[in-house]
């Protein structure tokens, strides 16, 4: 057995040159599990608004359908059925007043997977710029990081450098803030990517829970005109339909450049499992669930609001999503603290970046028992 230390690690292992971890920033939830020890440390257990997961069950009929579709042994294709594509192109339509043709979406393996991935699959990499939002939900920075490509926040698209910027992306309802892009802002995107040739993806992820303001889509005549060259709108079944574990999503819009993702996608395997191909088809033509897991969100986020600006707290934003961007005006490490005393706990704001660091996401995905507990703890605590 050959025990030469001087041997060059293997690929991965510590101390290896280039891994690919190196590119990346600390997982930020790493960062609160003290917090989350103090906060499940309290006699009345933990109040967990932090990561946002749904804790509703998964609609019956979506259940039926995935359980009617468990014996299929033979592999599923990466484009799903014509079927599920005209589910996906016929809600699009339906609810987001987008004409979309079944050539012109994808099912993806949720979409988390396709924000981290989506740069490297574009063949972007060294010297390319990938642009989002200063306020963010760090994947648009890990996916840029993964291909070797240059993360750039933006304030306003016009402070991108045109010639450099490869991948736009824009999210509304936004994750964290909650803050909902109008028609006109959106256009102005469409028309700054489309004047410097950059496929610009909106991130809808929680189209369907607008409370303030009605969200719109990229996808939408006002907004791109009717044409979909060089966009794409990328939604989730996990926050409207409960399905976070079942990692069901879609991206839709340039049928060629879904059609590029497609080849690259049947090489890598990237295929949603068939049993999720045939409850996301059931979900999808359902609006009755949805309009009742919106209203217990309604009522979990109306609960929490006000017992949160009752204690002291600013709600900014907050008008769509599932999420109260609040603040204390002070670090939000400190709130962070002071609200695990309580049991209850948040997520930082500068998870986000810097200039969330004076905030606190709050999700309200807690079960109505959980929620009534932390009402009951902040007005306790006043």
């Amino acid at each position: 057995m050959n025990t030469n230390s001087t041997r060059a690690p293997f690929p991965g292992h510590p101390g290896a040159a280039r891994r690919v971890s190196d590119r990346l920033p600390v997982f930020p939830w790493d960062k609160l599990e003290p917090y989350k020890a103090t906060a499940v440390a309290h006699p009345g257990g933990l109040c967990d608004f932090s990561v946002g997961t749904p804790v509703d069950p998964v609609p019956e009929l979506i259940q039926k359908a995935l359980a009617a579709h468990t014996d299929t042994p033979g592999y599923p294709t990466v484009w799903g059925p014509l079927e599920l594509r005209e589910a996906i192109a016929g809600w699009l339509n339906r609810r987001c007043g987008a004409v979309v043709g079944p050539r012109a979406v994808l099912p993806t393996v949720g979409s988390k997977e396709l924000v981290a991935s989506l740069p490297t699959q574009l063949g972007l990499g060294p010297g390319d710029q990938v642009a989002y939002p200063r306020l963010a939900y760090p994947t648009y920075e890990v996916g840029a990081r993964l291909c070797g490509a240059e993360p750039v926040e933006y304030d306003s698209v016009d402070e991108l450098d045109g010639s450099r910027v490869r991948l736009l992306w824009v999210n509304s309802p936004s994750n964290p803030t909650g803050r909902v892009l109008g028609a006109a802002e959106l256009r102005r995107a469409v028309e700054w990517a489309r004047e410097h040739r950059v496929l610009l993806v909106s991130d809808e992820c929680y189209f369907e829970l607008g409370w303030e303001a009605e969200p719109v889509s990229v996808l939408h005549p006002d907004v791109c005109g009717g044409d979909h060259e060089g966009l794409l709108a990328v939604h989730s079944l996990s926050k409207r339909s409960n399905l976070a574990g079942y990692r069901a999503s879609f991206v839709a819009g340039d049928p060629v450049v879904v059609g590029e993702l497609l080849g690259v996608r049947k090489h890598g395997g990237m295929i949603v499992p068939a049993p999720v191909q045939a409850a996301t088809i059931a979900a999808l033509a359902d609006d009755a669930h949805v309009a009742e897991q919106r209203d217990r969100y309604a009522a979990r986020r109306s609960a929490l609001r006000a017992a949160l600006e009752a204690y002291g707290f600013r709600v900014e934003h907050s008008e769509a999503s599932l999420y109260l961007w609040a603040t204390q005006d002070r670090p939000c490490w400190e709130t962070v603290a002071e609200l695990a005393g309580l049991g209850i706990l948040v997520a930082p704001g500068d998870f986000y970046g810097p200039s969330g660091g004076n905030f606190v996401r709050v999700a309200f995905t807690a079960t109505d028992e959980r929620v009534a507990a932390a009402v009951e703890r902040l007005t306790a605590a006043r």
